[in-house]
């Protein structure tokens, strides 16, 4: 889940690059009711019907970890959970590369400035200082981002500010980070601007996804790759600045090359994704990019998550908690504890950290969560495959500007985090056996979801795990669901907003009725996912992660949003 270009009026004037949300929003959350009703299962039945079954020792094909080539940068060989894939590894010594990879290229255009465009024109910008390619942002000139652009050093007067479809028309190379719906609408105008020979460059592969529907295609004689961020457009920034010093810190990306049409386009693409910071790249495809991307941030990156913790937090309260420590044990303890400890270290390190009596608890959780979870999760990911889930994204977008996008903080669960938040003590935060069984049963089925459908484990690992855990959850932890959520983009947004109220629904009615008529563990889950290969993946992804921890305080380019 990178998290592409945020802009909320896709369906008005507006809808071209560089909107800013300035339309008003409801009071409610999307939250203050139920999700659609379930068939009827008895917790008993769900608990205990046969799994599943994703054997822990089968390795499955890999469609997007195919071999590449590259005379620039080195490739390393890695092993994840016994399957084989090379990657690039990123850093600031790489630097003296760029011109090479970028032979040929004097512009690259930026057309945006939504979520990903201000932290990647900015990346590239000072990573490419001093080579001769210049880095120029496209934006309606009626923009209310024009000021943003120029505020951090864009401008019309040195040229490397215009209006987007002469930017588009003159540029080598054109990163298109508009948002979703906004390509889809205007995708025939921006192909018939591209000069001939030129490079388009996608941070998502939603557009080929929409091509797809609709039967249709991008030009012929020009190169299609794309450089996928696994985090939101302001941990991109935030990163790379805090990377300094380090030999650089970012969000992991993954690239592809679609059409390749003189040769060079896979050095393109590695040197875009050197430029922006990320620490290492993996090769997919865009179709596996985007079915993998819109699937994971409906899923454990934001809409599992919000609906877990709304859930955990009334069930905690209903339990006798107080309402703030009710937070605590829910919301904080994702977003503390259990995040630091898989970032670092991975998920069965989290396991294996709790006591004999904690195991038992987390062991009940799992079982119970699992199952239901996993239902939802494929059915996400059959309607981003069938190409609904894109569609229902262009036709929810065209309605924005009847229906803006509502808060999505507005319950009692986030006004006392509010107040948790204002009085935290991070090494006070408990780790709730409970809420990691949820949390990680979830997470666990959203990566055999994917195992199942061939996606290779640099992608699973980065789309399910790295990315909720060293770009989403800490801006959660900063400031709150709205602000995780809402500074992804729309087609994040909007899918957050749709599923969350299903898993909030389905783990009350399967899973915790399940543990509350005291249905038996399911021991052959646990079992799968203590010995599932996954966590071999996720340990070497682990040793690649750099060293620095992403900081939401510190001083920045990047400005964030915050919906009132």
């Amino acid at each position: 889940m990178k998290c592409c270009s945020l802009l909320l009026a896709v369906a008005m004037p507006m809808f071209a690059a560089g909107f800013m949300p300035t339309a008003p929003v409801s009071g409610t959350s999307w939250l203050s009711t139920r999700g659609l009703p379930h068939r009827c299962v008895s917790a008993s039945a769900a608990a205990n019907a046969p799994s599943p079954r994703l054997s822990s020792r089968l390795v499955l094909r890999a469609s997007g970890a195919g071999g590449f080539d590259s005379k620039v940068f080195k490739k390393t060989p890695i092993s994840l959970g016994g399957t084989q894939e090379e990657i690039v590894k990123g850093g600031r010594d790489l630097f003296p590369l760029l011109p090479q990879a970028f032979e040929g290229i004097k512009q690259i255009g930026i057309i945006g400035w939504g979520s990903q465009a201000p932290a990647q024109g900015q990346n590239l910008k000072e990573s490419l200082a001093g080579t001769g390619v210049k880095v120029k942002v496209g934006l309606r000139k009626s923009s209310p981002s024009w000021q943003l652009a120029e505020s951090v050093g864009f401008t019309e007067k040195d040229g490397t500010l215009g209006e987007m479809f002469d930017v588009i028309k003159e540029s080598d190379m054109v990163i298109l980070l508009i948002s979703d719906a906004a390509q889809a609408k205007l995708h025939k105008e921006i192909f018939a601007a591209l000069k001939p020979g030129a490079t388009l460059g996608l941070s998502h592969g939603f557009l080929l996804g929409y091509l797809q529907s609709i039967g249709s295609d991008f030009p012929e004689g020009i190169n299609v790759i794309a450089v996928c961020p696994k985090g939101m457009g302001p941990s991109v920034r935030r990163l790379y600045e805090q990377g300094k010093t380090v030999n650089g810190a970012g969000i992991n990306s993954s690239f592809a090359v679609h059409k390749d049409a003189n040769g060079k386009a896979t050095e393109l693409a590695l040197g875009w994704g050197v430029a922006i910071g990320s620490p290492f790249l993996f090769k997919t495809t865009m179709t596996e990019e985007y079915k993998s991307d819109i699937y994971g941030e409906r899923g454990i990156l934001l809409g599992a998550v919000h609906g877990i913790i709304e859930t955990l937090f009334r069930r905690y309260v209903a339990e006798g908690m107080t309402p703030e420590q009710a937070f605590k044990e829910s919301a904080e303890s994702i977003t503390g504890p259990i995040t630091k400890i898989i970032s670092k270290e991975g998920v069965l390190k989290l396991y294996n950290s709790l006591s004999a009596a904690d195991k038992e608890v987390f062991n009940k959780a799992y079982s119970a969560t699992y199952k239901p979870a996993r239902e939802i999760l494929q059915e996400i990911y059959d309607e981003v495959a069938s190409g609904n889930e894109i569609r229902s994204v262009v036709m929810h977008s065209e309605r924005l500007s009847e229906f803006p996008v509502g808060k999505i903080d507005g319950t009692y669960t986030w006004q006392v985090g509010e107040t948790v938040r204002a009085a935290r003590k991070e090494d006070e935060i408990p780790l709730n056996p409970f809420t990691a069984g949820v949390y990680v049963a979830t997470m666990m089925a959203q990566i055999d979801v994917l195992r199942k459908a061939g996606h290779s484990f640099s992608e699973i690992v980065n789309e399910s795990v790295i990315e909720a855990v060293d770009s989403l959850c800490p801006y959660m932890h900063y400031k709150g669901v709205a602000f995780m959520v809402d500074n992804c983009s729309i087609t994040a947004r909007l899918g957050s907003r749709k599923w969350a109220p299903r898993f909030d629904y389905i783990l009350d009615q399967l899973a915790y009725t399940a543990v509350d008529n005291s249905v038996p563990v399911n021991q052959e889950l646990i079992g799968d996912f203590l010995k599932n290969p996954v966590h071999d993946a996720i340990s070497v992804c682990c040793s690649l992660r750099p060293p620095v921890d992403i900081s939401c305080a510190a001083p920045s380019t990047v400005k964030e949003i915050s919906l009132k």
